[in-house]
C-alpha cells in the first residue's frame, strides 16, 4: 500500500518534470508559435463576442446594446441591397472556385515537367511574385493597362493599326466580373504551386522508375501516378475552399470597383462595410456578417462529408 501511494505521488511531479524540460530544450519552436496563437486569440476568438450584436441595438456613442432578438435580420432580409450583394456574392465566389482552383494543379504539373533546374526556378518566381503586391498597386496597374483613353493596352493596337477604342473593362458591367476572376487567379495561383509541388516532390521516385520500365510515357505517369498521389491533398483543399467560399475577396473588389459596376460588384462584405462604418449599423453590419459565416460553416461541412463518403481516408475530421 505504501509503494503504490509512493508511486502515485511522485507521479505527477515527474510529468511536470518533463514538461519543463522539453519546455526548456525545444523553447524556441515554442516561442515560434506564440505570434500565431496571439494573432488567432485576438483576432479570430476575442471578436466571437461581437456576434451578440447581431441580436442587440448598439450604439457606439452612448454604448448602450439593449436586446432585440432578430430584429437585425428581418431587416437585414427585407433590403433589397443585401439580396443583390448576396447574389453577386455568390456568383464572383462560385467563379473563382471554377477557375482558381484547378489553376495552381494544373500550373504544378505543368511546372513539374520542365526538366531545366534554373529555368524551372525561375518559372516558380516569376508566378509567386504577384501574390506579394498589394490590390491596390494592382488596380493602379489595371487602371494604366486597361484604360480605352491611356491605357498601355489600347496604344500597343494602335501601334498595330487597330484605330477604334476598346472596351472599359473597369466600367463595364457585363465584363467586371471577368476582370475580378482573371486577376485573382492570376495572383493566387503561385502560391497554391508551393503546396502541389511540395506534395510532387514527397511521391516515391521509385514509382515514376518501374512505370517507365512497364513503357508508360509521361501522360499516363501523371494520371496514373501523379495525381492519385495528390488525391489527398486535392481534397483537403477543396474542403478548405469549399468553406471560405463566400468569401469573395473585399480586399480586391474595394479596390478596383466603382460605382458604374455596383450593381454587378457589390458583395456581402463591401455591403457590411457601408453598412456598418460609413452608415454605422452595426447590429445590421453584424448580423450580415453572421449570415455569411453560418453559410461557410454549414458548406464546409458539407463539404467533409461528401469527402468522407467518397473515401473515408479524405476529409478533416
Amino acid at each position: 500500500m505504501a509503494s503504490n501511494l509512493t508511486r502515485s505521488d511522485t507521479a505527477v511531479p515527474l510529468n511536470r518534470r518533463s514538461i519543463w524540460s522539453y519546455l526548456r530544450r525545444d523553447w524556441m519552436f515554442y516561442a515560434m508559435m506564440v505570434p500565431g496563437i496571439v494573432y488567432f486569440l485576438t483576432f479570430k476568438y476575442w471578436p466571437i463576442y461581437g456576434v451578440s450584436f447581431a441580436f442587440r441595438d448598439y450604439n457606439i456613442f452612448t454604448g448602450a446594446a439593449p436586446w432585440m432578438g432578430t430584429e437585425a435580420f428581418e431587416r437585414l432580409f427585407s433590403l433589397p441591397g443585401f439580396w443583390r450583394a448576396f447574389r453577386n456574392n455568390v456568383i464572383i465566389s462560385f467563379a473563382k472556385l471554377i477557375f482558381g482552383f484547378p489553376a495552381p494543379i494544373i500550373l504544378s504539373l505543368l511546372i513539374n515537367e520542365v526538366a531545366h533546374r534554373h529555368y524551372k526556378k525561375l518559372v516558380q518566381t516569376s508566378v509567386l511574385l504577384p501574390s506579394f503586391i498589394s490590390w491596390v498597386i494592382i488596380g493602379g496597374l489595371m487602371l494604366a493597362i486597361l484604360s480605352p483613353n491611356s491605357g498601355v493596352l489600347q496604344a500597343a493596337l494602335e501601334w498595330f493599326g487597330y484605330r477604334g477604342r476598346i472596351v472599359n473593362l473597369m466600367a463595364s458591367k457585363e465584363h467586371f466580373r471577368g476582370v475580378i476572376v482573371a486577376t485573382y487567379v492570376w495572383r493566387q495561383w503561385g502560391v497554391g504551386t508551393i503546396i502541389y509541388l511540395a506534395a510532387i516532390a514527397s511521391i516515391d521516385p521509385q514509382l515514376y522508375e518501374a512505370a517507365t520500365i512497364d513503357g508508360a510515357g509521361r501522360w499516363r505517369q501523371l494520371f496514373s501516378i501523379t495525381l492519385p498521389s495528390l488525391r489527398l491533398t486535392i481534397t483537403i483543399l477543396l474542403i478548405l475552399r469549399v468553406g471560405d467560399l463566400m468569401e469573395a475577396g473585399f480586399e480586391q473588389i474595394f479596390a478596383i470597383y466603382n460605382p458604374l459596376v455596383y450593381e454587378v460588384a457589390e458583395i456581402i462584405d463591401t455591403y457590411v462595410y457601408k453598412v456598418g462604418l460609413v452608415d454605422r449599423n452595426f447590429s445590421l453590419a453584424t448580423a450580415a456578417g453572421l449570415f455569411k459565416s453560418v453559410i461557410g460553416l454549414v458548406m464546409v461541412l458539407g463539404a467533409n462529408w461528401v469527402a468522407k463518403r467518397i473515401d473515408r481516408e479524405s476529409g478533416l475530421i
